[in-house]
């Protein structure tokens, strides 16, 4: 008896200290969330989280930690408060630069240094606002991040200045210069993505419709992506986020390891 309850200690402590960990660290004076699998990847992966409108962390969601671990990806979550993730100034960020400038500027560096990554290693991944922004950030770069997931992307992000959005109203001059600048307008029909997935809860009643219209673009543009806008698990919530964690999170680590395996373009000058 005492001899299994032994054991049982020690397994629940050595999956302890096996666990991966979360650390802040700063980058020009933002906070940013980082994760170390206790194995992570041979390939050097990394996930970039891009954060939601209410500025949810991921340090304390265990669904998405483990995860993480599971898969042995490194993960870094910049904070930018409602910057929406665009190249517009939002200066409860920064007056200096926009969180897209940031990313590039800042964060893409600090992986280089920290983790000896570099594109395509480096996934997006994104909820709501985040989500949008991860989206529009693969389909301006795309052969910076081949590879993005996003849950309840918040693509339609003009209709917020309908209802009095102030910090959206400081970024554009009106609603329809958002609209152009959202992620379906960023789509190019030669030069997009190679992996995508995407998913919206079809009782998400503000962001569902934006949602199935860019999986109608894409669509007719023969552009290839992944999709589910079938699994209703709560909305748009933390709820629905978590049950889609594994779907994204999988997409992700597959959708990686084929860039790894990747044969290299050959430039025809060489």
């Amino acid at each position: 008896m005492f001899q299994c309850r032994h054991n049982k200690i020690l397994k629940s402590d050595l999956e302890k200290l096996m666990a991966g960990t979360w650390s802040e660290i700063s980058l020009d004076g933002h906070l940013c969330d980082i994760f170390e699998p206790s194995t992570p990847s041979a390939r050097n992966q990394v996930v970039i989280y891009l954060h939601g409108v209410h500025l949810g962390r991921l340090h304390d969601k265990t669904v998405f930690t483990d995860l993480f671990e599971r898969n042995g990806l490194r993960v870094i979550c910049p904070m930018t408060q409602r910057s929406w993730w665009t190249d517009r100034i939002c200066s409860e960020f920064s007056e200096e630069y926009t969180a897209e400038q940031f990313l590039l500027r800042f964060v893409l560096p600090e992986i280089a240094d920290r983790w000896s990554a570099k594109p395509p290693q480096i996934a997006l991944l994104g909820t709501s606002m985040g989500g949008q922004g991860a989206l529009r950030f693969s389909y301006k770069y795309p052969d910076l991040f081949p590879v993005v997931s996003a849950i309840s992307p918040a693509i339609d992000y003009q209709l917020r200045m309908h209802d009095g959005d102030e910090v959206l109203a400081a970024m554009y001059e009106d609603p329809e210069a958002a609209r152009q600048d959202t992620a379906l307008l960023h789509i190019h029909p030669l030069n997009w993505p190679r992996h995508q997935f995407f998913c919206c809860d079809p009782t998400d009643k503000t962001w569902f419709a934006s949602a199935d219209r860019l999986h109608m673009k894409l669509y007719s543009l023969g552009v290839p992506h992944n999709h589910d806008l079938e699994t209703s698990a709560g909305g748009h919530s933390f709820d629905y986020y978590a049950s889609m964690a594994q779907r994204a999170i999988s997409f992700i680590a597959d959708a990686l390891e084929q860039e790894y395996v990747r044969l290299p373009v050959v430039d025809s000058d060489s």
